[in-house]
């Protein structure tokens, strides 16, 4: 461990794969350190009917295609896989079983300290996404609730459900998709801040991500760019929202403010009960570990421009959205941001260090 690397990516999923490519592409000495056990990243954790939003075909790594799925769009463990084999193919060094605690820095070195020992790097990649970060609003009451309240991060599948009656709180994809198939188990009611969006059922992630393409060429060359011309909304219309739709299970029934032990205050002052609330309210930044380092707001977001930090030369966040880059979160996007960050990674080695 006394060796120095000149890359630590930290986090194991595919953002930090399709850095590992173009890595091993630029010969760097590098390593991946992954907190989980084997490969998957953040789809290890979601719930067991998670699919991609776009075809696989357009929803690959840099350098090697996602095989082919009999559905349209791939399935939880058909991603699961190809991450495992992406990393297999390309022989990427990644350690696993490594949770990073704090990084410091002495002089131009970074010191990566984890419960397995330290590490010590020229530059980091910090790619750790969200999914360790969730959100759950703090509203009045909140703590007085006695029954069974998880957030979507937790979510497994409805049979944990059978039988509860459910209240699913927001209308993003997770809220929409969880609403979806536990409606068919048990009854549900969904509550939303605004009253939901669809996109159009043809719409998928590709359109998405070709739609955020355009949106950072226009930016990058000064120009206006008006997104309200694509007709978008928030909920992509897979096959399981759309079997809701069906049924008619996908009423948003408003707001509350206030929880109360057995279930929740709706604005108009009705109490209703509940067996289980899930909280589909989203996830903060997953980036407290480089808190010794540079300034990191509520919600786990630092200073970039694009993935490289304004605040300390040598550290990159990739694989956080579009505050890190357009698309970066999804497996089609993040090629752009992993490339691009790598080469300015190998400028500062060559001109910065030497």
């Amino acid at each position: 461990m006394d060796e120095i690397f000149d890359v630590i990516v930290i986090g194991g999923g595919q953002s930090a794969l399709a850095c590992g490519y173009y890595l091993r592409r630029a010969k760097l000495k590098y390593i991946i350190l992954d907190k989980q056990d084997i490969p998957g990243g953040a789809w290890l954790r979601t719930w067991d009917s998670l699919t991609l939003f776009s075809p696989a075909d357009y929803s690959s790594l840099p350098g090697w295609l996602m095989p082919k799925s009999e559905h349209r769009f791939p399935l939880r463990q058909e991603v699961i896989d190809y991450l495992g084999m992406y990393e297999k193919h390309y022989q990427l060094n990644v350690k696993r079983g490594i949770e990073v605690i704090e990084i410091k820095k002495d002089k131009c070195v970074f010191q990566v300290n984890t419960l397995e020992g330290s590490f010590k790097t020229k530059t980091i990649i910090s790619a750790t996404g969200t999914w360790n970060n969730p959100f759950i609003p703090k509203l009045k009451g909140i703590e007085n609730y006695k029954r069974l309240q998880i957030h979507s991060g937790k979510y497994k599948s409805p049979g944990d459900f059978m039988g509860l009656k459910t209240l699913v709180v927001g209308e993003g994809n997770s809220g929409a998709q969880i609403v979806a198939e536990i409606s068919k188990v048990t009854p549900v009611k969904w509550s939303t801040q605004k009253e939901p969006e669809f996109l159009p059922d043809e719409v998928d992630g590709y359109y998405l991500f070709n739609i955020a393409s355009a949106r950072y060429k226009a930016e990058k060359e000064g120009k206006p760019f008006d997104a309200s011309q694509y007709n978008l909304g928030n909920i992509v219309m897979v096959p399981s929202v759309k079997d809701a739709r069906r049924r008619g299970a996908l009423i948003s029934n408003g707001t509350f403010h206030e929880l109360y032990d057995k279930g929740v205050i709706w604005d108009n002052g009705d109490k209703e009960e509940f067996d289980a609330i899930i909280w589909c309210t989203g996830f903060g930044y997953d980036t407290s570990y480089l808190k010794s380092l540079i300034h990191i707001d509520e919600k786990g977001i630092a200073k970039t421009s694009e993935s490289k930090s304004l605040e300390m030369k040598g550290l990159w966040l990739v694989r956080y959205g579009n505050w890190t880059g357009y698309a970066s979160a999804t497996l089609i996007g993040v090629n752009r941001t992993a490339k691009q960050t790598i080469f300015e990674i190998e400028e500062f080695l060559n001109k910065e260090l030497k």
